[in-house]
């Protein structure tokens, strides 16, 4: 059990220190939004969106999903011990950042008059897009650092550069949107991206890697496996970026255009209030997984233990959306947006499928299944593509939400399929309780919302979150030993 407790306690570490790194970088990009919106009004942040959108595409078909694919390389060199080996990758990987960093600028660059008419219908933005192609090169080098961090798991120093960064980043744009307006959204995307960089670099130094020579041959073969699954994978984004924008072109031509809004805004709440667990949990996950990917009982365990610790930390948040989900609205857009509320209460209940599947889905990219991982990705698009579709057409804004559900249903069958027949994987009977109680929470306060009025609706909502919470503690403290972690605190505290 101490093995265990202490692979619970990694988890929950990695996922506290990262959850409130994405607290706070979205109270930056909130507030960012905010003096953009003020300084530079609606134009100006039509401006800037488009700008950073164009060339936020090329960046996802030059950059070769390094950020991504390389983790695995630089956590399974990490975990073998094999400091020359380490060495190897690292400086494969830092090469390769350099040419496909380049490759993006250089694309930008020859590509800018076509982009700008494209964008904007005119050649007027030719020169903002060759500036902002240097943006594209910073990114992607530090990109190649913060993989360095979280492939060797150095997650305080991974963290720290993300919070420097964000907050440097953040204090340095101001200005110049203040002094320069319009004119002031190009230096500022180029400045936010160096600062980015020399934050990635100074944490990134720290860590002490052995020199080591490496040829040009040896360079091109090492960074195969690297750039072929991280092409993939950037396809598989891609892909994905594709189906939501067809979803919104179909709405707009069967509904309206107020759907559209209310769609994205029904979906941004849910992925970066509650999909902000899914990215603290990644950053450490991820390495975790690969460092083990060569054993597959260790990777069952791996699996099964994040499954139980997303379940036990989503399913209180989720209810907590079901019970408030009309004054989250109200508070953070207006009550003009309460038409999304039974499309949100429908998907809340996906993100439980979501979470689950989540955590089998990353066991192709620690395997290195690149293959694999695109066609799963891209049959899960078609087919959810399909649901969004039919379920807007039958039942509107409510109908994407109930599409949300089922398809993430029919990707949790599938990933567990697959990862069942190639890796052996199934669950373990101590997650299965743990879904099943806190799936019948979630439903049950589904439906009491749903079909009792107010107030009793709230009175027997919040007493479920209660339940929920508590019983997430219990579960939690059995393999965390929370009591003994507050009271070894409070014990250091005496002694202060």
């Amino acid at each position: 059990m101490p093995e265990q407790q202490s692979s619970y306690r990694q988890i929950m570490k990695a996922t506290s220190l990262f959850g409130g790194v994405q607290v706070f970088n979205i109270l930056i990009a909130i507030i960012r939004s905010k003096f953009i919106a003020i300084l530079l009004g609606p134009t100006g942040m039509g401006i800037a969106g488009l700008l950073t959108s164009t060339t936020g595409l090329i960046s996802g078909l030059t950059n070769f999903g390094l950020g991504t694919s390389s983790v695995k390389n630089v956590a399974a060199a990490n975990s073998s011990g094999n400091e020359t080996r380490l060495a190897i990758i690292i400086t494969v990987l830092r090469r390769w950042v350099w040419v496909t960093g380049l490759l993006g600028m250089i694309i930008t660059i020859i590509t800018a008059p076509m982009l700008s008419r494209l964008t904007f219908g005119n050649s007027n933005y030719t020169f903002p897009f060759i500036w902002i192609s240097i943006s594209l090169l910073f990114v992607q080098l530090s990109s190649g650092q913060m993989v360095l961090l979280q492939g060797m798991r150095k997650l305080q120093n991974l963290a720290k550069a993300n919070l420097t960064g964000s907050f440097i980043g953040l204090i340095a744009t101001i200005p110049l949107y203040y002094w320069f307006g319009i004119k002031g959204i190009v230096p500022a995307i180029v400045v936010s991206a160096a600062i980015t960089l020399m934050a990635s670099w100074y944490f990134a130094r720290k860590v002490e890697v052995e020199k080591v020579v490496v040829s040009k041959a040896r360079t091109i073969a090492e960074g195969k496996e690297m750039l072929v699954m991280g092409f993939l994978i950037s396809m598989s984004a891609l892909i994905s970026l594709g189906t939501a924008y067809i979803v919104r072109i179909f709405i707009s031509k069967t509904g309206c255009i107020e759907d559209v809004g209310l769609y994205a805004a029904g979906f941004l709440i849910l992925n970066n209030y509650v999909g902000l667990i899914f990215k603290a949990m990644a950053t450490d996950y991820y390495p975790r997984l690969s460092s083990v990917s060569y054993n597959n009982k260790l990777c069952k365990d791996a699996i099964n233990q994040q499954a139980e610790v997303a379940i036990l930390l989503l399913a209180p948040i989720i209810l907590i959306f079901l019970v408030f989900v009309k004054w989250l609205i109200i508070l953070l857009y207006s009550s003009a947006f309460i038409n999304v509320i039974d499309m949100v209460k429908w998907a809340a209940l996906g993100t439980l499928f979501s979470g689950v599947s989540w955590s089998i889905a990353f066991i192709l990219l620690a395997k290195g299944a690149s293959k694999l991982f695109f066609w799963n990705e891209l049959s899960a698009n078609i087919y959810i593509l399909a649901l969004n579709l039919i379920g807007y057409k039958i039942g509107g804004l409510t109908g994407l939400g109930i599409s949300y559900l089922f398809g993430y249903i029919l990707y949790l069958i599938q990933v567990f399929t697959i990862s069942n027949i190639k890796y052996q994987f199934n669950f373990n009977r101590e997650f299965i309780v743990i879904f099943v109680f806190q799936l019948f929470l979630a439903a049950t306060c589904f439906a009491i919302m749903k079909y009792i009025n107010n107030p009793l609706s709230y009175i027997f909502g919040t007493i479920l979150i209660v339940i929920s919470m508590f019983y997430s503690y219990k579960e939690l403290d059995k393999r965390l030993g929370i009591k003994s972690i507050l009271l070894l605190l409070k014990n250091k505290l005496n002694k202060k």
